[in-house]
């Protein structure tokens, strides 16, 4: 309906406080169009960045968070007159600054996004910013707006990795006995090993999950087992103790869980059971899969690939401790390396190292630690 003498007056506010059924001015400040909805996109720090207007008639607006608009609250809408005589007649926001098109353009093709029939004529009429507002004057033939471009919604999650099946976890043999049972049977069968018994000692009286250290004397004895007494069976039983731990978020207590399937992937490509390493492949990059949202999970795989192709391999400790012909430091840090390799290994390697050459390393550590 149209009102060629309605009086209309403006007020400014930020566009962040539109809501829906406001009834906005578009781009060429003389058509408008219903708010049916209000989106706020947010940046990176959470601060708002842009807001997303959905039109009732379709399409949508994006508009900065920081621009101004101007409010006008005419005598009646530029549409039809609300259903409700009695509540204050529809308001207007003209878009002041930061005000784009529903395909960018900024342009008066943003005034097609009504998707519904707008009066088109008026008054001489002021420019404010880069909107025209002013009186209407009597109205020239009613226009049908085109079809509205429509802003389609950001996928909710980025493609991830599946994780490892029902089948696959099968692959993973159930612990025969209790936990505390475990360890002390490999105790058992190590009572020489100095090291074996220290860590077996601690964990018998009981193993807690939740205790970080609890968890990193676990992976220390798996290792143990592996890299100093060659006993791949017993590191597999007591490392599957941790394997099947899901990630709770806390990454100090998931670098052990890390630690153990890195050497779990290992020692079972060593030993011809590539299927169930490729299953201790899946499960330790299985955090790296849960960001839903998808900015954050391109940014956190680029952080990853780049840890992944610069990994800290302690040379210069390595170094310093051959020059002081410190043997005991060189062997601790050359187990940290050996952990770093273990887990490029179980990712494939990376863009700077290949497999191949990974598996070169892995030799060399493990020969020079044993020795």
């Amino acid at each position: 309906m149209n009102h060629p003498a309605a009086a209309k007056t403006y007020r400014e506010q930020q566009a962040g406080s539109l809501r829906a059924g406001d009834h906005l001015l578009l781009p060429d400040g003389e058509r408008s169009a219903e708010i049916h909805s209000v989106e706020v996109e947010t940046d990176d720090f959470g601060s708002p960045a842009t807001i997303l207007a959905t039109l009732t008639g379709g399409g949508t607006l994006r508009i900065a968070a920081g621009s101004s608009v101007r409010i006008t609250e005419p005598a009646v809408d530029d549409f039809h007159a609300p259903a409700d005589a009695g509540n204050d007649a529809a308001r207007t926001a003209s878009v002041v600054e930061g005000a784009t098109s529903a395909d960018g353009a900024g342009t008066a093709d943003g005034a097609q996004a009504s998707g519904a029939q707008a009066s088109d004529a008026g008054t001489p009429l002021s420019v404010v910013g880069n909107s025209v507002v002013g009186n209407q004057a009597p109205a020239e033939p009613v226009r049908t707006a085109p079809a509205a471009v429509v802003v389609p919604p950001l996928p909710a999650t980025t493609p991830v990795v599946i994780g490892p099946s029902a089948d696959d976890l099968a692959l993973i043999p159930q612990p025969s006995g209790t936990p505390e049972s475990v360890v002390e049977a490999v105790a058992e069968a190590h009572p020489d090993s100095t090291g074996v018994q220290l860590l077996a000692d601690k964990l018998v009286k009981g193993i807690n999950t939740k205790s970080g250290s609890c968890l990193k004397d676990l992976s220390d004895l798996a290792h143990e087992l592996f890299v100093m007494l060659k006993d791949a069976e017993a590191a597999l039983a007591v490392a599957d103790l941790l394997n099947v731990l899901p990630f709770d978020g806390n990454p100090g207590r998931w670098g052990s869980v890390e630690a153990s399937l890195a050497l779990s992937s290992y020692v079972c490509r060593q030993t011809g059971h590539k299927d169930r390493a490729a299953v201790y492949e899946k499960l330790l990059r299985a955090p790296e899969n849960q960001e839903t949202d998808p900015f954050k999970a391109r940014m956190q795989a680029r952080v990853r690939q780049r840890s992944l192709n610069e990994p800290n391999l302690y040379d210069k400790e390595i170094f310093r401790s051959i020059d002081n012909s410190n043997h005991e430091a060189e062997r601790e840090w050359r187990l940290l390396r050996l952990e770093s390799l273990l887990f490029l290994r179980a990712h494939g390697g990376s863009q700077t190292i290949s497999g191949s050459e990974l598996e070169r390393r892995i030799a060399n550590e493990l020969e020079s630690v044993r020795a």
